[in-house]
C-alpha cells in the first residue's frame, strides 16, 4: 500500500536513530552481576530506561494497569536494571496516536488496541479483533501457537514495530444507549462511539459512527454529542460512569468477542536490548495477558450487580440486528480480502483457524455452557 511505504520511509529512518540514542543515553554505571549461586534474577548489568505510552486513561486499573504491570515485571526480573516509565493517554501523546509515537521513536513502546489503526492498514484489526471473530482463548491460541503472530508482525514491520500480545478483556458488552434499541430499524441514525471493524459494520447498518479515546467518551455522551457508546464491560464501564447518563446496557459485543491488547515496541529499541532482556520482556507480556483476563473474569460479575442496582436495564440485541451485523461483517471482510493480497493472506489463515476453533469449542465448551450456565 502506498500509504504504508510513505510512512515507513518518512518515519522509520529518523525514528531508528532517535530511539537508539535515547536508549543508549539511559545506560548508567554498569552494576556488578550477582554470583551464579545467589539465586538472583538473570541480568546483564546493562542499565536501560524506556518510556511506554498507553491508549488508556490511568483510571482504568486493568487496561492501563496491564501496561504498568508489564513494567513492574520487567523491573523485578532484571533487578531494576531495565526500567519502563508508563504514561496514560494524553500525557505524552493522545491515546489514538500510540502507533505513530512508537514508529517514530518518540517512545520506545506503547500499549494499545490495534483496531484503532485500521486506517493505516486494515490487517491490523486481526491483531485486536474483528466482528464475529475469535474468543479470548481462541485469539491467544492463534497469535501465540497458531501462526497468527508471525503474520501480524509481518504487517507491523512496515511501521518499524514489533507487536506483543499482552492482555484480553474477553467478550465485551454491546454498549450503552440513552434510548433502548428494539430492532434494526431502531438502530439507524444513532450516533455511536465505536472504533475498528465494528464501527465499519455499524456504519453499514445505518449508525452514525464516531471514534473517541476512552477519556473523551463520558463528556460526549453526557452532552449529547453521541447517543451511545461501547467500551469494555461492567468493571471498566462502571469506572467511566456511563450508567449515570445512559441506562440501557445491550449485549453481546459481537464486534469484540475476544479483543487482544498489544504492546508495541520500536524495532530499533528492540534490537538494542540484550537477548536476556528481550526474553524477559516477552515473558512479562505473556504473564500480563493471563493476569488481565483473570482480573476481568473476577471483577466483572460484582460490577454488573452494582450497575443493575443503579437501575441499569440489560437487554440483548435483537435477532435481526445480529443477523444483519454478521452478514455485513462477512461481506466487509471478503471485500477487503478481494482487493489486497496481503490482507487476503491473513484473512484466509485466520478464517481457517477460526473454523477449526469454532468446531471444537462448539462441541465441548458450548454444550457445557448451554447446560450449566444460569440464565
Amino acid at each position: 500500500m502506498k500509504r504504508r511505504e510513505f510512512l515507513k520511509s518518512a518515519l522509520a529512518g529518523a525514528g531508528a536513530a532517535g530511539i537508539v540514542a535515547s536508549t543508549t543515553a539511559c545506560e548508567g554505571p554498569q552494576p556488578r552481576a550477582p554470583a551464579a549461586s545467589s539465586g538472583g534474577p538473570a541480568i546483564t548489568g546493562k542499565k536501560i530506561l524506556w518510556r511506554m505510552t498507553s491508549s488508556f486513561p490511568r483510571s482504568l486499573d486493568t487496561l492501563f494497569g496491564g501496561a504498568e504491570r508489564v513494567a513492574e515485571r520487567v523491573s523485578a526480573m532484571t533487578d531494576g536494571n531495565f526500567e519502563i516509565r508508563v504514561y496514560p493517554a494524553g500525557e505524552l501523546v493522545p491515546g489514538l496516536e500510540v502507533l505513530g509515537a512508537v514508529q517514530s521513536g518518540t517512545v520506545h513502546a506503547g500499549q494499545t488496541a490495534s483496531y484503532y489503526f485500521i486506517g493505516l492498514n486494515p490487517v491490523l484489526a486481526f491483531d485486536a479483533c474483528v466482528p464475529f471473530g475469535m474468543t479470548a482463548r481462541q485469539k491467544t491460541a492463534w497469535l501465540l501457537s497458531g501462526g497468527g503472530g508471525e503474520l501480524i508482525n509481518k504487517a507491523f514491520s512496515d511501521f518499524n514495530i514489533i507487536s506483543f500480545p499482552a492482555g484480553n478483556t474477553g467478550v465485551q458488552m454491546g454498549g450503552w444507549f440513552k434510548e433502548d434499541v428494539k430492532d434494526l430499524e431502531d438502530l439507524k441514525g444513532r450516533k455511536m462511539r465505536i472504533p475498528g471493524m465494528g464501527g465499519k459494520v455499524m456504519d453499514a447498518l445505518g449508525v452514525n459512527v464516531q471514534v473517541l479515546a476512552g477519556g473523551e467518551i463520558y463528556a460526549a455522551l453526557d452532552r449529547g454529542a453521541i447517543d451511545a457508546t461501547e467500551w469494555v464491560g461492567p468493571h471498566d464501564d462502571e469506572k467511566l460512569g456511563f450508567y449515570k447518563v445512559a441506562k440501557n446496557y445491550l449485549y453481546p459485543g459481537w464486534w469484540e468477542p475476544g479483543p487482544n491488547l498489544s504492546v508495541y515496541v520500536n524495532q530499533s529499541a528492540w534490537a538494542s536490548l540484550p537477548v536476556a532482556y528481550q526474553e524477559i520482556f516477552r515473558a512479562a507480556c505473556r504473564e500480563v495477558g493471563q493476569w488481565m483476563m483473570a482480573r476481568y473474569d473476577a471483577l466483572n460479575p460484582p460490577a454488573l450487580q452494582r450497575l443493575l442496582a443503579e437501575g441499569v436495564q440489560m437487554r440483548p440485541f435483537s435477532d435481526d440486528i445480529m443477523v444483519a451485523a454478521r452478514e455485513a461483517s462477512t461481506q466487509l471482510l471478503e471485500e477487503l480480502a478481494s482487493k489486497d493480497a496481503g490482507y487476503r493472506e491473513v484473512y484466509e489463515h485466520w478464517s481457517k483457524a477460526r473454523s477449526s476453533y469454532f468446531e471444537w469449542f462448539g462441541a465441548a465448551e458450548a454444550a457445557y455452557a448451554q447446560f450449566a450456565f444460569e440464565r
